[in-house]
């Protein structure tokens, strides 16, 4: 795709997934654009990632605000020229919690991050993709293994990753005809700061009733993961891929 680097932009760049996949692609060979709300872990990011011998700029970036949006993907043309990539990761979880007890305005901040931040971020820079020379682009959303299989009291985080299966499959077949691929991650007990909260260590709720500590992998299997699905010609697309603990007790779950 020209002479240039491919150029992505990774939401929710300061931490975690976010951040082990921006400096994975930067060491790729990818220019990355670091999209997140806190500049201080942007930088880290991108000094990480320079490190490595990466090209990155970092951006504040709301992912639920459509003017910022606009303003993170301008300032990444601006930057780098175009946009090849774009991973949907920025989300948040919710502690397991009642259905019944569970208050508006937490399952409004769900929605708000995981599914309508995706929806804006994909629809800009899908319109990017089909204006820029050479046309086409890929699209990468953060799954997470709930929008297979719900853990317990988990309705507004597993309805929220069904959601992006929806939109995932949507775009896929939508774009397909123009040079845009778009696939979904799904992953499973990645060790970061979002994966569970402190339940990963002090054990988490089953769909038995049991308390189980649950195994976790290294994030950066995750990020060679992202980097495998980003590297791939437009006429390849992993679809879905579930990256995910061996021993978790996710396969016949329930």
């Amino acid at each position: 795709m020209g002479t240039g680097p491919q150029v992505a932009v990774v939401t929710g760049g300061g931490s975690g997934v976010g951040r082990a996949s921006a400096v994975a692609l930067a060491q790729a060979g990818f220019a990355v654009a670091v999209a997140g709300r806190r500049p201080e872990a942007l930088d880290e990011t991108v000094r990480l990632g320079e490190a490595r011998g990466g090209r990155l700029a970092a951006i504040t970036a709301d992912i639920r605000d459509p003017v910022s949006v606009d303003a993170l993907f301008d300032a990444t043309v601006e930057t780098f020229g175009r946009v090849d990539l774009l991973f949907n990761n920025a989300g948040i979880g919710l502690p397991q919690s009642s259905f019944v007890d569970l208050a508006l305005e937490e399952w409004e901040a769900t929605m708000q991050t995981n599914v309508t931040g995706t929806f804006l971020c994909s629809q800009r820079a899908i319109a990017r993709m089909l204006e820029q020379t050479p046309r086409g682009g890929r699209i990468i959303n953060n799954g997470s293994v709930s929008a297979q299989t719900p853990r317990p009291r988990s309705a507004p985080y597993t309805a929220s990753k069904h959601a992006i299966t929806g939109l995932t499959k949507s775009i896929a077949l939508d774009y397909r005809q123009h040079g845009i691929a778009c696939g979904q991650i799904d992953i499973g007990n990645a060790a970061t700061d979002l994966a569970l909260g402190d339940e990963i260590a002090t054990g988490i709720l089953q769909a038995d009733g049991q308390v189980l500590v649950e195994p976790t992998i290294d994030v950066e299997h995750v990020a060679r993961a992202v980097v495998y699905m980003a590297s791939l010609p437009l006429d390849v697309n992993v679809l879905f891929m579930t990256v995910m603990a061996s021993e978790m007790p996710f396969v016949g779950r329930g």
